[in-house]
């Protein structure tokens, strides 16, 4: 990708978050087009909640607890999009009201309607405190999700997460997981990243941690070829080096 293309993803990932950005770079690649689908509650659903879903919405602890013990299947409720209250409850960052819909019973590897679980969530958002939280409480790091068959770890090298990548190699996410556009999160770093610090970060963790850098794309290139295709000249010299070690 040129500097210019590659300074328009990185204004479009700022302005509009990730679901534009993902759009946006794949066409610019002339590469397979889906939505991303993950979507929080916007501020009309959240203030048409009601029961546990508002409490979790709001981080109400004492709220969430009370309503979960008195009818234990509202933790299993969805609403329109499929979000459980411990959904909505880490789209919203409230810990404690997790904590108190884990220790209630939620299901931590519940998935929303687009296959989003918890941790899927707050690592798109770049949110490490939840999940800290999320991985205390005992959610997987493991779990595939999305309409991709992807993971967290992909989602997060994607975007450049690099502290939430690090996380969740730390609680043992699959490195060298296949999604079904054949990435994996090294080649969706390269792939879909900027070659910028944070994606610098993201790949040399993935390394670090033993990453394969021979997985290939669905058309035969490797991560360095990759690499070496978009120009990203720093993420070119850590592939060279690990091939080397």
């Amino acid at each position: 990708m040129s500097a210019a293309r590659a300074a328009a993803a990185r204004s479009l990932r700022a302005a509009f978050g990730a679901a534009t950005a993902l759009t946006a770079v794949l066409s610019a690649l002339a590469l397979p087009s889906p939505s991303w689908a993950q979507l929080a509650p916007t501020a009309s659903e959240i203030a048409a909640y009601g029961g546990l879903h508002a409490a979790a919405a709001r981080g109400d602890v004492a709220s969430t607890l009370r309503l979960a013990a008195a009818d234990p299947a509202a933790l299993k409720s969805r609403d329109e999009h499929g979000r459980t209250p411990l959904h909505v409850a880490t789209f919203a960052r409230k810990a404690g009201a997790i904590v108190a819909l884990a220790r209630s019973g939620a299901a931590l590897d519940a998935l929303d309607d687009d296959r989003y679980d918890a941790v899927t969530i707050a690592s798109v958002a770049d949110d490490e405190a939840t999940l800290d939280v999320l991985l205390a409480l005992g959610a997987s790091a493991r779990q595939v999700t999305s309409r991709y068959d992807g993971t967290a770890l992909i989602a997060a090298a994607h975007l450049g997460h690099d502290g939430v990548v690090r996380r969740l190699i730390a609680a043992g996410a699959p490195l060298d997981h296949v999604n079904n556009l054949h990435w994996t999160a090294l080649i969706e770093a390269i792939v879909l990243g900027d070659g910028g610090p944070r994606h610098q970060s993201t790949v040399r963790a993935l390394l670090d941690a033993g990453a394969s850098t021979q997985l290939t794309d669905r058309s035969g290139r490797t991560p360095l070829q990759l690499a070496r295709d978009k120009g990203y000249r720093a993420l070119v010299d850590q592939l060279e080096h690990a091939r080397a070690r």
